[in-house]
Parts: structure tokens; sequence; C-alpha cells
């Protein structure tokens, strides 16, 4: 579907991005899919210690909300509708993209939705509510969000920045053949803009005109001196992928010269994991408020039949946001389904991570491929109460060691791989926050660098300790 979302990450504090010394952080960690079958999703972190989570369901047909006080607990939260289409006229089909938002003590929700009679007419809406809880509250219909044209409108959104509201939405350009470009707009109060609205983007480039010419879903994020703007591109299918714009937080986001778009997509579908059409995406903080979490849908498979505006499998997914040296956001690969990724920071240089180079394990600054310095922590393959560290972007693949080398290589099934390739998570020998890994076939050796090159080796002094240390990140 056309999609939309997000956000305010403007309201809360920025996470830390860099580490100050051999410092550790909360690790983050996820099972995905989230919630099968809620596209469009959008959490929202509010002040009582909840999160609130809304999506598009299947039916088209309702707006429904569930909270918990995790990020992981939202899978199994009761879920509640809290509006629900109307028979005839405006409002009466395709309900679409809601988001929510708190602001001057009262809770908006931005929906798009079309004619019961023209169900394309699609337009945006709002509700608002002034119950401390959202779920058990009373909702009153602020009406139609208006904007200059009479045309398909959808996905607004709003966020704070410099002391001023602003809404960014998609729109079809009067008399364009475009399906949908992005705008910004003041706003007067959460349900009007003013002034005249500005565009920020429309499709120009190859990936993003593929089944439909769309830029439509804008989320803001707002870090390190800047404000970025991602979109979502293309049809709906495995084309379905996201852009970004970027401005300076000391620059007038009304006009239009103050924004950057990059040149290529920054997520798009990944046939090594298995994730096809992410999009739609959304931002929000972890429960410690140290890493910023990316919030998306996709599908597992990437063939649909008929029209995928019929295909109800976009799931919820989330994984943690990493941000390269120069302050722009790397969001990496749509990690396969199941738990998410860790990072292994280095104890000893809280700069360098533990990444793959042509399959050899070493340690490197912030790679920007950061699919190479990621793997998820499964049960081992000697089992014995092991763990074994499998490759995000080549699944099947994991970190063993031969010939006390230390290889990302794919599993053959044998006795000896498994055994390889398996080792035994111990407290950090340099800091108990920190993990080391111990061989499990040759007790007493650790993975550790040596030259920024990954063995397995005797740890037998304090530096040996240090290279044999990680954190989770």
């Amino acid at each position: 579907m056309l999609a939309a979302v997000l956000t305010l990450l403007g309201l809360v504090s920025a996470p830390a991005t860099a580490a100050s010394a051999a410092e550790p952080r909360a690790a983050v960690q996820f099972t995905n899919p989230l919630i099968r079958q809620r596209a469009d999703a959008q959490i929202f972190k509010h002040t009582d210690g909840f999160y609130y989570l809304t999506a598009t369901v299947p039916a088209y047909d309702r707006i429904v909300l569930r909270r918990a006080t995790t990020l992981a607990g939202l899978a199994t939260a009761p879920e509640t509708t809290i509006w629900t289409k109307h028979a005839t006229g405006p409002m009466g089909a395709h309900i679409w993209a809601p988001e929510i938002h708190f602001i001057d003590g009262r809770w908006y929700v931005y929906f798009a939705a079309g004619n019961a009679e023209d169900v394309w007419r699609i337009r945006m809406y709002v509700l608002e509510s002034a119950s401390a809880n959202p779920l058990t509250g009373t909702w009153t219909e602020r009406g139609r969000l208006v904007t200059p044209w009479e045309t398909f409108s959808l996905d607004a959104s709003t966020f704070v920045h410099n002391g001023t509201r602003y809404l960014v939405w998609a729109q079809q350009p009067p008399g364009s053949n475009v399906n949908s470009s992005v705008y910004i707009a003041r706003m007067s109060n959460p349900w009007t803009i003013t002034g005249t609205p500005t565009l920020l983007t429309t499709p120009t480039y190859d990936w993003e005109t593929r089944g439909f010419r769309v830029n439509e879903g804008p989320a803001v994020i707002q870090r390190n001196g800047r404000v970025f703007l991602t979109y979502s591109a293309s049809a709906t299918d495995a084309n379905y992928c996201l852009g970004m714009l970027t401005a300076s937080a000391s620059s007038n986001l009304l006009n239009a010269s103050s924004w950057t778009k990059s040149s290529q997509p920054v997520f798009t579908s990944n046939a090594a994991t298995s994730q096809y059409g992410p999009g739609h995406n959304q931002f929000t903080t972890s429960e410690d408020g140290q890493s910023d979490i990316f919030v998306y849908h996709a599908r597992n498979y990437r063939d649909i039949s008929g029209d995928p505006l019929n295909d109800p499998n976009r799931a919820t997914r989330l994984q943690k946001l990493y941000w390269n040296a120069d302050g722009t956001p790397n969001f990496g690969i749509p990690v396969p389904d199941g738990v998410t990724p860790y990072r292994l920071r280095t104890y000893s240089d809280p700069n360098r991570y533990v990444r793959h180079w042509d399959f050899r394990a070493r340690i490197d600054p912030n790679p920007a491929n950061l699919a190479d310095s990621q793997f998820r922590v499964v049960t081992g393959l000697a089992g014995s109460g092991t763990v074994s560290l499998e490759s995000t972007n080549f699944p099947g693949y994991y970190l063993r060691h031969k010939n006390f080398e230390v290889w990302v290589e794919r599993s053959d099934g044998s006795a000896t791989f498994r055994n390889d390739a398996s080792f035994h998570r111990r407290a950090g020998l340099a800091d108990g926050a920190g993990v080391s890994f111990e061989s499990f076939n040759y007790a007493g050796r650790y993975v550790r660098q040596s030259s920024s090159l990954l063995y397995v080796q005797a740890v037998t002094d304090a530096a040996g300790r240090a290279d044999a240390t990680y954190y989770l990140d």
C-alpha cells in the first residue's frame, strides 16, 4: 500500500552515539517479526512509562492501539480498537497508516482514509483524546487535515524543531502523473497547517519509480546537529525501499534548498536475509534511552499473487539504528527473522568492531558496511551450553576457528565444524560487564585480536584479557 508514518523524536532525549572509552552500553535485542500482519507501524514512547503502538490492519477498517512497558512486550500486549470506519461518506474506507502523538496534554491520532463511495479519495484526518490512557479514553473526530490541494494525500506525521511544530506528509502534486511527493508545513494547532507548504522530495530516481512514482511515509529523527527525514519509495512489493533527506539543524526547514537528497536508497530488500519491501519506517528509543530503534515493516517472501494491497503479510519489525563516524544514520540491512544481531565492540579500542573481510574475522573502526559487523548469538552448534555467532549478511555462516585463525564460513554439518564454531560465553576477562568467548574444543583459548586479526589463543596477561573482551552493542 502507499504508506506513511513517522515520528517525533525531537521530543525525546538523544541517545549516546559514540563510546567515550571502553564503557559498556546496554545491549538491545528483539525477536522479529515483532507483530505479524501489522503494516505501517508507529511506536510512541510516552513519559508515563509505556510504549504505544498503532499500525494498519489488513482489513483497512479500524484504528488499533496496544501498549507495553517494553518494546518486546508490544508483541503480546492486548490490542484495543479505538475507532472504526464510517459506514458512508468520508473516513469510510482504506483506513491507513495511523500514528499517535501526545501534544500539549492531549493525544492525537493522524491517519489516512478514503470515502466509502470513492475509496481512492484518500485524505488525512485527525482524532483527539484528553484521556490519560488513550486505549480507554473517548476519541473525538477533529476532521480533515486540510492542505491547499484536493488531491490524494496521506501519511501525516508531526515533529518539533527549535520550538516550532511541523507537519510532514505525502500528497499527489496537482496536475502531475506522480503518485505522491513529500511536503512540509508549519502547524498552527495539532490539526491545522499554516503558511505555504514546501515540496521536499518527488520521485525522480529509478529506485523511486518502480511500479509507481512514490515518495511517502516521511519519518524524522534529529541527531548530531542535523535533521534526517526518511521516506518510502516505489510500489509496496519487493521494490519498496527507503530514501533519505538531510538538513542542518540550524537551517530553515521550510526552504527546500536546506535539504540534501541521498542519490541511493538507504534500506532495501535483501534476498540473503529473506526480507522484502522494507519501509514505512519510524523511530523510537530503547527503554534506557541509550539506543535509537528503527521500526519498519517487511514481508519474508518476494513473490506476491495479485495486488500487494491485498496481501496481509507485512509484519512490524524492530532493529537497532547505528550511527556512522560522521554522524549520519547507518540502517544496515533488514536482518533475518529471529533474534536480532549484535555488534562486538572491542574493550581495548571502543571504536573498533569485530567484522568479516573476505570471510576472515578481524576488527576495524566502525565499518560502513554495517552487516559485516553484525552477528547473532545463537544456541551453540555443539550444544553443551555453548553459543555460536552467526553472520547477519551470510545466514548459515558462523565464526569458527581453523588453525586457530578465526574465519566466517558456512556450516558443513560436520562435528569438526560444529566444535570449531562453538564457544562458551564467559563474563569479560577484562571487564565483567563485557563478554569473552572461550573455545569449546580448546579450553583456555579465547577469541582475541592480535594486529587487528582474530585468533583463538591462550590468555595469560592483562593485555590478553583486554584483547579477548568485547561489549555487545
